[in-house]
Parts: structure tokens; sequence; C-alpha cells
């Protein structure tokens, strides 16, 4: 799997309508045109540029967590990482996004993809958390 980081995300985004009504993914009601009111990504999302930022995932070692090859993902850096978060970091100077496992005296890196074995941080090995995935976005266009 490689990242690339796109950069940070700058604040005092437009506001965008949100509908108070739930969307069905059949056929929509005619009454769901009600707007409850605006909301901004920036609020949606708890961005407080500078500290976040977007990567964009390639590769499927992170699909069991629901992030898929061509995602954005939003990275917070003002958040220490703790067990069990997800991270996009550095190890030995290879970027990566894996979920973090910390178990007594070692650090694992987990894939969300079986077919990808966990890695332990060795002794000797740099790790470099850059970042906590807070989010993911993806494109459904298909063109």
């Amino acid at each position: 799997m490689s990242i690339t980081i796109l950069g940070p995300l700058a604040s005092g985004g437009r506001k965008l309508p949100l509908y108070s009504a739930r969307v069905p993914a059949g056929f929509p009601s005619p009454a769901a045109d009600h707007i409850e009111k605006h909301i901004s990504l920036d609020e949606l999302f708890d961005i407080r540029a500078p500290h976040v930022y977007l990567v964009r995932i390639d590769g499927d070692s992170m699909q069991g967590a629901g992030i898929f090859s061509g995602d954005l993902v939003v990275v917070d850096r003002s958040i220490d990482a703790v067990s069990g978060d997800i991270v996009i970091a550095a190890l030995n100077s290879d970027p990566f996004c894996k979920r973090l496992l910390l178990r007594e005296n070692a650090v694992v890196l987990v894939s969300e993809n079986p077919i990808y074995p966990a890695r332990h941080v060795m002794e000797g090995d740099e790790l470099v958390i850059w970042g906590v995935v807070k989010y993911s976005v993806r494109d459904h266009d298909n063109t």
C-alpha cells in the first residue's frame, strides 16, 4: 500500500444544506425536501487547519476498515495515536496506512485485509506517526 499526501486543509469553506429527512437508497419520498440547516464540511469533519490534511490511499490492505484504494482520508496530526487507531505513518521511511496496536512491550502495525501479515516494529526500526485517520471520503463517480 502506498499513500499520497495531498496537503493541509484550509478552514472557512462554504456551508452546504443538510436535509432533515433520511434519504432511502430506493425511491425518495416527495416530502424529503426539507432543509434543516446549513453546515460546512469543516464543522462536520472537525477540521482545525493546519493540523488536518488529506491523504490519498493506494492499495487494498485497509479495505476491512472501509478504506479502499483511491479513497481520501482526513488525517489529524494534533491527536496522539492510541492502540486501535488507524494511522498514517512511516516505518523506516516507508509511508503507509495501518491500524496501530500497542501490546505490553510491542508495537504492531495491522492491515485490515487478511492476505497481509501484521508487521511488528522491531528494535532498530524507526516508526514515525504522522497522524490519526478520522474520516474517509470515497468518490462514487465511475467515470
